[in-house]
């Protein structure tokens, strides 16, 4: 059932010459009044490596030096006025050299059409404009600047040509004896942006109404980005619905008459996307699609950037927001995924560092960050898709929660479509580090859906994939974690059975995946340890912990023991009273492997699980697994065409109309 918020002939149709401004690439802004201190280390860098005179010069003493000083850390030198203007205060220096106001110039001059950028600023009062580029290695370099007398335009045409491997360009502000005010500025092209601006945003939610009204809230907030949203497709999947939220009503009427809701059942991930991409293509005038999941916080000018990075692009591509924790929302995430092409799974790109907190480490301090970082693809928390790749690649794989996304990565590289993971274009999203879903209710899709992506787009001898997946059933069954070897047995079976079953199983597998993991003591976590009795171990043993192995020799005879210890008989009384608790930072393999039974909390810190060791299941699961990794590897050439041979009906319309329609 789809549901329009309002009357849906007043849903606005954007005008092609309505551009923002004509040539727009990225808006200078600033922080939030609510954001946290150290969150503006991502818009303005106050204290890396700049001067900042102590004391203006006193007037008309000119042999009284300036005293400088190495600016720190935690200073707030600059003053906020709204989220596009900020003051300068005198005898400072504030450089814009930071996440989002710096210029990526390196992503740019690979994918873009534009061989020149310009930075305009309009400013208000006395000071100087400095503007600075960086190498790939993160070497800085003076490119010139302008002195600020009164009401000033700047205007300054910047050459991409040196970027062919990297590096960003930025502009500090400079005062001395009097204040300088910042009105406005952007990064603009020399020439208005090809097509046009009108842009699909499809959120699919599941329980999230809050978040949900939050992110609607922020683009209906901002008159920009609302001129180039054409609709906002929001598929309810879950019981709570976001039209009953606080706040629904107001951030809907912001919406103009954009927003569609869309009640269906909880098809995960990709039934939400799929459902976006479905209703865009055929009811919506859209150029661009962005998907965006519903548990975000929203950095609105991310949407003009991506809509502005596609349209310059040199040939049509996907372009991917990058992922800043919402938990220490200082720190970036990741800067870019890969997927390893033999054990097929997705990684971190090389030489990149994930976790990073630019409130440590700013940009003009992490010359990591300066070397354009290449990607397979992007992951759907922020992600735009041209309606022209989206029409001819089809529809996401119907794999429910996992390898969606890079699923579709992979097929639009096939097809000559390519993927940027563009810095300064980011949303605020739950870390990894809060999770751990490869053991969770997730197991199940994660290996079934990884070997779905590796049928179609993996290799050939599908040697790496099995040996890395038996490796995993190993370290799961040394943690007990039975329950994610059950759902690997259940992963495989269905792999097996082949794509005919994907369809079918969409809405009706979570039920089946959540009764089986409730079978095992590592599937129904206790809201704390004291559930159970508590461990016997006095408080220094029980903080003391088995060092990791240092070597692969080391490595080889721990798990030689760790093996032995779990073919042996365990203690009876350990299966009442837990022989310790565990942390969930300490639960590693070789700590948890010669315990009969532990207490281990979750990784978010809201629960724990009582694992116990059960020799006759983990002999039973080890045989399992290693019957079905070789019955894969024996029919991996079927499986490989018979998965290939269904993609197009997998992607196609008509194949999800049969789960949409019915």
């Amino acid at each position: 059932m789809t549901e329009l918020a309002t009357d849906p002939t007043t849903r606005p149709v954007p005008d092609e010459s309505a551009d923002n401004a004509p040539g727009l690439l990225q808006r200078v802004i600033l922080p939030r009044p609510t954001d946290p201190t150290r969150v503006r280390a991502l818009y303005v860098d106050e204290g890396s490596g700049v001067r900042l005179a102590t004391e203006p010069p006193q007037p008309g003493d000119p042999t009284q030096p300036v005293s400088l000083t190495l600016g720190h850390r935690g200073q707030r030198r600059l003053r906020v006025v709204s989220r596009t203007s900020a003051v300068v205060p005198a005898g400072s220096e504030v450089s814009f050299g930071a996440y989002f106001n710096g210029f990526a110039a390196g992503y740019w001059r690979r994918w873009s059409i534009l061989t020149e950028v310009h930075l305009r600023l309009t400013l208000e009062g006395a000071g100087r404009v400095e503007v600075y580029r960086t190498k790939a290695d993160g070497t800085h370099i003076y490119v010139g600047g302008e002195v600020v007398e009164g009401r000033h335009e700047l205007d300054m045409a910047l050459d991409l040509r040196p970027f062919e491997d990297g590096g960003w360009y930025w502009f500090d502000l400079v005062t001395d004896e009097a204040e300088l005010t910042l009105v406005e500025g952007g990064w603009f092209a020399d020439r208005p942006a090809p097509g046009r601006a009108a842009v699909t945003i499809g959120m699919p939610t599941f329980n999230r109404p809050a978040d949900c009204v939050a992110t609607l809230t922020a683009i209906g907030e901002d008159p920009a980005v609302l001129a180039e949203v054409t609709a906002v497709i929001l598929p309810d999947q879950g019981t709570q619905k976001v039209r009953d939220a606080d706040g629904f009503e107001t951030a809907a009427a912001r919406l103009g008459g954009r927003l569609r809701i869309v009640d269906q059942p909880n098809l995960g991930g990709s039934g939400g996307y799929a459902r976006v991409m479905y209703e865009a293509l055929g009811s919506t005038d859209c150029e661009q699609i962005l998907f965006m999941d519903d548990d975000i916080l929203l950095e609105p000018d991310s949407v003009l950037r991506a809509v502005a990075f596609s349209r310059f692009a040199r040939n049509p591509m996907l372009v991917g927001g990058q992922m800043l924790s919402l938990q220490a929302r200082s720190q970036l995430s990741t800067m870019g995924e890969v997927v390893d092409r033999n054990a097929f799974l997705w990684r971190n790109a090389p030489k990149t560092e994930p976790h990073h907190d630019l409130a440590d480490r700013p940009l003009r301090q992490s010359p990591w960050m300066h070397a354009r970082v290449d990607v397979d693809y992007n992951a759907w928390w922020m992600c735009l898709i041209p309606r022209s790749v989206a029409e001819d690649l089809g529809l996401p794989l119907p794999l429910f929660i996992k390898w969606d996304d890079a699923e579709y990565g992979l097929r639009a590289r096939s097809r000559g479509y390519r993927t940027a993971t563009v810095p300064g274009i980011a949303i605020w999203h739950m870390s990894f580090l809060e999770k751990d879903d490869t053991s969770d209710w997730q197991a199940y899709f994660h290996y079934r859906n990884r070997f779905v992506a590796a049928a179609l787009h993996g290799p050939v001898n599908p040697r790496a994939l099995l040996v890395d997946t038996f490796k995993r059933s190993l370290r799961h069954l040394l943690l007990m974690e039975y329950s994610a070897m059950a759902l690997q047995d259940m992963a495989l079976r269905d792999f097996l059975a082949g794509p005919e079953v994907l369809f079918p199983t969409l809405p009706t597998v979570l039920p089946e995946i959540r009764a089986k993991r409730a079978e095992f003591d590592d599937g129904r976590p206790l809201d704390s340890a004291t559930q159970v009795p508590l461990a016997e171990l006095d408080e220094l043993a029980a903080q003391m912990f088995p060092n990791p192995p240092r070597d692969l020799k080391g490595a080889l005879k721990m798990l030689g023991r760790a093996v032995a210890a779990n073919l042996r008989t365990p203690n009876p009384a350990h299966h009442d009273v837990p022989q310790r608790n565990v942390p969930s930072r300490k639960a590693h393999w070789y700590v948890l492997a010669h315990l009969d039974s532990a207490t281990v909390s979750t990784p978010d810190g809201r629960g724990v699980t009582f694992r116990r060791r059960d020799r006759a299941l983990f002999a039973a699961q080890i045989t399992r697994s290693a019957r079905q990794l070789r019955e894969v590897g024996r029919r991996w050439p079927e499986l490989q065409r018979r998965y290939r041979e269904a993609q197009p009906t997998l992607t196609s319309r008509e194949g999800w109309a049969q789960i949409f329609e019915r």
